[in-house]
């Protein structure tokens, strides 16, 4: 009975498998609003009622195809956190940065899901939350290790957050703790910077304007790197 059930929970995870293989192929060609369990079961020879055994709605792929997006580059931004020494606060920053952006540039409609425009009628569930900020989580934690290690000296040339963004810091601060308001305050800045960044290159925004993009993002996240205080060895 038990090797029974391990039997089917394989084939279950194979063809739970398949079936997201098949539809991130069509993201590339639909995209997510698009996206079709009919479409999807006609591919794989299956009825389309065998398909909602595995996904009761079309909400509930994008889900799957969300989670494992957000942990694929979740894994990425650690392991290239991890393959740096933990003191090279400079260091881990900018592998963070060039993992967010590899991975990027080789999953495009994937990013597109994650960070591009919401999909209609789509409300993400609760479930990807803890996903959504594994890489968030890596960064927070450079900041934090540099911060506590007495590593940050940001220059002074930004004007001071606003008293109002006190509560939005203190939310901010569960994956950065340690952080006063004004470090927070540039976390955001360059956190949204790298994604904005990627979101541009990626979307097309500096075609026939940076014709070298990859040493463009460097020398950029780089200045994001000494405005958050982080300072090469």
């Amino acid at each position: 009975m038990s090797a029974g059930r391990t039997a089917r929970e394989r084939v279950r995870a194979e063809l739970t498998r398949e079936i997201t293989d098949i539809a991130r192929r069509h993201l590339a060609v639909e995209g997510a609003a698009g996206l079709s369990l009919r479409a999807v079961a006609r591919e794989m020879g299956m009825v389309s009622s065998a398909i909602y055994r595995y996904f009761p709605s079309r909400d509930d792929l994008l889900t799957a195809l969300i989670i494992d997006g957000y942990n694929a580059v979740g894994e990425a931004v650690e392991n290239a956190d991890a393959a740096r020494p933990r003191g090279d606060h400079a260091g881990r920053w900018m592998a963070v940065c060039h993992a967010v952006r590899d991975w990027a540039l080789a999953h495009p409609h994937e990013y597109a899901l994650l960070y591009g425009s919401p999909v209609p009628g789509y409300k993400a569930p609760e479930d990807t939350i803890a996903p959504a900020v594994r890489d968030t989580v890596v960064y927070g934690r450079i900041l934090s290790d540099a911060h506590g290690a007495g590593a940050l000296t940001p220059p002074d040339v930004l004007p001071p957050p606003p008293a109002s963004f006190s509560q939005d810091a203190l939310r901010v601060r569960e994956v950065m703790p340690g952080l006063p308001d004004d470090l927070v305050a540039r976390a955001l800045a360059a956190w949204t910077g790298l994604f904005g960044w990627v979101s541009f290159e990626l979307f097309g925004q500096f075609n026939q304007v940076i014709l070298d993009p990859a040493t463009a993002f460097d020398h950029t996240m780089r200045g994001h790197g000494v405005l958050l205080g982080l300072r090469s060895g």
